[in-house]
């Protein structure tokens, strides 16, 4: 797995078939760079805004069947070709990203999961078409874990997002746990804080562990790999909760004795 924007997510990890390193290294490439788009440098709102409508533009190209302008789409086009990956998922994380530069609060739960469901549900869902193993109620686990582990991202990046006045914690949940915007600037980790964030730890650890089956139907590389992720979603939850989600101080990252423990759950785990 690799330790970057999508810290949570694997990209060409050695557990991978080799024959599918080189589709998930495109896949990831399209969402690290549009996430990079909306997030990185000091670029404008319009001028983040106009490169990621410069990658919707390639994707409309490749469904005309046309040549893309940027030589790697190429490659893209290709593989969305040969493994008829679903095009709207690519589409999907745009506006995710797109929403990003955009939209800064959050009124509900409901609003948090919609974006949930653009930027991070699609990486799921490419991958199980990769497996050739896109089943109904597979998706409905990738779904599950993709969301959660977006979430995640969250509560880990509380301080981090709030220097980009960004807030994913639902208004309305901080309005009846009495967490303030101005207690996030300030780092205020107090009992408010911590029942709150243990509300959303335990929340966002059963959505999780509902995607957790998914783990054990894909066989082989594939499902070991999918136990490391669920794994480590789980552990940083653990590490969220240990440090009573006063992520300002001590915000929880996996090190190498975390990976040995979900390396041991993902080979002899439930």
């Amino acid at each position: 797995m690799a330790i970057d924007h999508y810290e949570n997510f694997p990209v060409a990890s050695v557990l991978l078939p080799p024959r599918l390193r080189r589709p998930i290294a495109l896949i990831y490439r399209f969402a690290r760079e549009s996430d990079d788009f909306a997030d990185e440098g000091d670029a404008t709102d319009a001028q983040r805004l106009a490169q990621l409508e410069g990658f919707s533009r390639e994707l409309q190209r490749i469904e005309r069947g046309e040549t893309p302008g940027i030589p790697w789409f190429g490659d893209l086009a290709a593989t969305i070709r040969e493994h008829a990956l679903p095009i709207d998922a690519f589409h999907d994380l745009l506006s995710a990203f797109s929403q990003d530069v955009i939209k800064k609060r959050y009124a509900d739960y409901g609003e948090v999961l919609d974006y949930c469901h653009r930027s991070a549900d699609p990486i799921g869902r490419l991958l199980l078409v990769l497996y050739g193993a896109a089943t109904a109620e597979n998706l409905r686990y990738s779904s599950a874990i993709c969301s959660s582990l977006q979430l995640i991202n969250f509560w880990q990046d509380v301080a981090i997002d709030w220097q980009k006045d960004r807030v994913y914690f639902p208004q309305d949940e901080m309005q009846r746990h009495g967490i303030t915007e101005a207690q996030i600037a300030g780092g205020e980790a107090d009992d408010a804080w911590r029942n709150f964030m243990t509300f959303q730890i335990n929340r966002t650890r059963a959505l999780l562990h509902s995607g957790q089956p998914l783990g054990r139907v894909l066989k082989g590389r594939i499902g070991l790999e999918m136990r490391m992720i669920i794994a480590g979603g789980d552990r940083i939850l653990t590490k969220l909760a240990a440090v009573d989600g006063d992520v300002f101080r001590r915000r929880p990252v996996l090190k190498k004795p975390d990976w040995i423990l979900m390396l041991g759950r993902a080979l002899f785990g439930p």
